[in-house]
């Protein structure tokens, strides 16, 4: 049975977005929001004294955005970019040249076959083959390609989607910097995530004693699973009443 936190003062709360709040949808613009989610999360953050984050591949702009008006602490583009709820956006300085050229071998993809899309994120570029699934592995040959002659660039793999982003930062690290500060010192991690990009974040939850959930199948390190992202709201939602009896 998957546990549930009861102090909110103790835990520290870090949450997915694609996949676990959110279902994913054929283009990253064309996600649905559940309508109680903004509130929900405000909810909850308020009742942790703001321990709450969401860690997305997202820019914090396009998080802001979908859950206003809620204003969350985010880590986005798995971390290149950070935000506590009462500051402002901080970005890691790894813009690389090389994402140019990274971005043009995805131009010319795209240009060849509509049903792909490129995602520039400034920090980072993907190249989405949802509604393209038969092409995978030339996308995949093709970025990799590029990227490998590239040591500041990694490829990140998630759920039809390949990302080049500079090398040295992920969610786990991101978490890591969230546990170093206030209001998240101290307290016990939750990590829900659905995708391979939330395994780093996991790892470093589970190092940290925390509790890991994964969102739907598939191997993980995760230490309990929900099944469906109506799931996770359930959860929360009963996270947030009990928090309610206990204030």
């Amino acid at each position: 049975m998957l546990p549930l936190p009861t102090a909110p003062s103790s835990w520290a709360l870090f949450l997915d977005f694609d996949g676990t709040l959110t279902e994913i949808a054929a283009t990253p613009d064309a996600v649905k929001i559940h309508q109680d989610l903004p509130a929900l999360l405000q909810q909850l953050s308020a009742a942790m004294d703001g321990a709450l984050a969401i860690v997305s591949g997202r820019g914090i702009s396009q998080i802001d955005a979908f859950l206003a008006p809620a204003r969350l602490a985010v880590a986005g583009l798995h971390g290149l970019e950070t935000r506590k709820a009462e500051e402002g956006i901080k970005q890691i300085d790894r813009h690389r040249p090389e994402l140019e050229d990274v971005k043009q071998a995805m131009a010319g993809l795209v240009a060849g076959d509509s049903r792909l899309l490129l995602e520039d994120k400034q920090l980072t570029v993907a190249l989405h083959f949802r509604n393209a699934p038969d092409r995978a592995e030339d996308c995949r040959k093709t970025v990799q390609s590029v990227i490998s002659a590239r040591p500041a660039l990694e490829l990140l793999e998630g759920k039809m989607v390949l990302e080049a982003r500079p090398c040295g930062m992920n969610k786990g690290k991101a978490i890591q910097a969230f546990m170093q500060a206030s209001p998240f010192r101290g307290r016990r991690p939750v990590m829900v995530g659905d995708d391979v990009t939330d395994e780093d974040g996991f790892k470093v939850v589970n190092d940290l004693q925390g509790l890991t959930i994964k969102v739907g199948p598939g191997p993980t390190s995760a230490r309990h699973r929900l099944a469906t992202v109506g799931d996770v709201l359930i959860w929360l939602k009963q996270m947030r009443d009990t928090f309610g009896s206990v204030a």
